[in-house]
């Protein structure tokens, strides 16, 4: 509400000051006219008018011209700020897109005025209307400008918020894949060590025990990946524990846990191993460990190979196993819309489907220049 009284106060001030300074003409000559009460009411309806503009721009322009028409067309002197008020009126009105109807006003307002002083027998000051004119023009100019830049900032604004809904959201999918991963490869080793350690534990207690220290090795594993990416969500990562971002350094662990788990893995490179970019390096990573993690779970195989071949610009990597392949020609769920995201992440691509041979096998072709030292 304050803000709606403070424009309107600082018009009626300026009008009331401005035309008390003009008629008084402190700098000698003649007196510019006297003010009576109808005159003043005049003057002030336009402030007045001002406090509603927000409810009604164009009714708000319509009083304030009708105020100025009244008193010009009454003959009081138009010396002063008389016509304050309907400039912050039709600026205002211009300005949240009413220009249309605000010109309509206006010449309804100058028709008026025109005819009645011609009516009253009066001379029409032609010499005024080139710089009346001249202000009408810049003070729609102006609202159309103050609309122009209002809608830019609004542009700008929502520009804004919708870059930052976007990173959100690929922070979300990215924290998404990471818990999906991590689960899924973690979990799937400690239920087949659960498993094991169930069937041996009367037969073979120290295998039983293996796989049970394998399961806690796991299950710690397991924690702190979680609380490394959970971390994130709450804004704490400094605080949170962290592990070194996954990368193919680390394969050969991830395949001697899929072995342990009792799958046997083979592996095979060609080309030069060299350093890949940090998101290469961790797609290709989380390729391998939930195509691993999909043929513990789903494929029956007994054997599973990764192939990883460097080229000049490029990572491919391929993972074949000798399961039962897609049940009915199926090849896409949660696990495999993951790595397709990953791979598409960084500039790659992802195939997955029946291998040439029967099984399964996940193709992924991944940029991979040579990393500045």
């Amino acid at each position: 509400m304050l803000r709606t009284l403070v424009l309107p106060a600082v018009v009626a001030l300026l009008t009331a000051g401005g035309t008390a300074f003009a008629l008084n003409r402190p700098w000698g000559g003649p007196p510019g006219g006297a003010l009576d009460g109808i005159g003043i009411a005049l003057l002030a309806i336009g402030p007045l008018a001002l406090v509603f503009r927000r409810a009604n721009r164009v009714a708000a322009l319509a009083v304030t011209a009708g105020a100025v028409v009244g008193y010009l067309g009454l003959g009081y002197p138009p010396t002063g700020p008389t016509g304050l008020a309907f400039a912050v009126a039709l600026v205002s009105a211009v300005a949240a897109g009413s220009q249309h109807r605000a010109l309509a006003v206006v010449a309804v307002a100058a028709a008026v005025l025109l005819g009645w002083v011609l009516l009253s027998g009066r001379e029409v000051p032609w010499a005024a209307v080139g710089p009346v004119l001249a202000w009408l023009a810049a003070l729609i100019a102006a609202g159309l400008l103050w609309r122009v830049r209002r809608e830019r900032s609004e542009q700008a604004r929502r520009a804004a918020e919708e870059e930052r809904r976007r990173r959100v959201g690929e922070e979300r999918l990215r924290i998404a894949q990471e818990l999906h991963d991590v689960l899924g490869h973690h979990v799937s080793l400690i239920n087949v060590q659960a498993g094991v350690a169930l069937f041996l534990m009367d037969d073979d207690p120290e295998q039983a025990r293996t796989a049970l220290t394998e399961i806690k090795r796991s299950s710690r594993d397991l924690l702190r990946e979680m609380r490394s990416t959970l971390g994130v969500l709450r804004g704490v990562d400094e605080a949170a524990p962290r592990l070194p971002t996954p990368g193919l350094d680390r394969l050969d662990a991830l395949l001697d846990e899929a072995r342990a788990a009792g799958l046997p893995v083979q592996r095979h490179t060609t080309g030069e191993p060299r350093p890949l970019p940090t998101g290469t390096d961790l797609a290709a990573y989380r390729i391998v460990q939930e195509s691993l993690t999909n043929t513990r779970r789903h494929a029956g195989a007994a054997t599973a190979v990764v192939t990883l071949t460097y080229s000049a610009d490029a990572l491919e990597l391929r993972i074949d196993d000798d399961g039962r392949g897609p049940a009915d020609g199926v090849t896409d769920g949660t696990g495999l819309t993951g790595m397709r995201e990953r791979a598409r992440s960084v500039g790659g691509t992802l195939q997955a489907g029946p291998g040439p041979a029967g099984g399964f096998r996940v193709l992924a072709t991944l940029p991979a220049g040579r990393v500045e030292s």
